[in-house]
Parts: structure tokens; C-alpha cells; sequence
């Protein structure tokens, strides 16, 4: 996986991590800390695709490439659907709005 990748799914696990050991009074800003982290990793997801010489057409090309599938292996599964749904979004060429976004 390429280092700003790497980085970044670092971040969002460690968020998330953080977000499931939360106390009540802290779980609000935990969970918007993993969110935020969480779109930070698919930003960079979306450079490393847009900058690949044939990028996937389809969500199922997308996750066969190497390097998805190495973040894939570290991915929670409560995650997996997220994750997969903004991919989709990214080989399509879209970009969902920040009010879009999970809630």
C-alpha cells in the first residue's frame, strides 16, 4: 500500500479503535473523529485510483486491485458496506456531498 494510504487507513483505525471504547461524554467527538478519518482514507483512495493508468470500471475490478484488497484485510467488517458504497462512488466518477455523508 502506497505511505499516504497507509497513513491514513492507520488513522481511521486507530479512530475507530477509540470510538468503540468511548464513554458517553466523549462518543460524540470520537465518532465525528473516526468519520472524518474514514473519508480522509477514501480521499486518498480516490487520489491513488484517479492516478492509476487503467482505473477499475467496476466496484468488483476496483476490489480485486492488490492494494484494495491489502485495505480491505484490515478493514472492519461493521465497515465493509461504507467502505465498499464510497469505492463505487469513486469508479463512478462521483463525489457525494459533505451532507450526504453517514450520519
Amino acid at each position: 500500500m502506497n505511505t499516504v494510504m497507509d497513513k491514513a487507513l492507520r488513522t481511521m483505525l486507530d479512530n475507530w479503535e477509540k470510538m468503540k471504547r468511548s464513554e458517553e461524554d466523549e462518543a460524540e467527538e470520537d465518532a465525528n473523529q473516526f468519520e472524518a478519518s474514514f473519508y480522509a482514507l477514501m480521499q486518498e483512495v480516490r487520489n491513488w485510483v484517479d492516478g492509476l493508468e487503467q482505473p477499475p470500471k467496476t466496484l468488483e475490478e476496483a476490489m480485486q486491485l492488490e492494494k484494495i484488497e491489502e485495505l480491505v484485510e484490515q478493514l472492519p467488517v461493521e465497515i465493509m458496506l461504507n467502505f465498499e458504497t464510497e469505492l463505487e462512488l469513486i469508479v463512478d466518477g462521483e463525489v457525494r456531498e459533505e451532507d450526504e455523508r453517514y450520519d
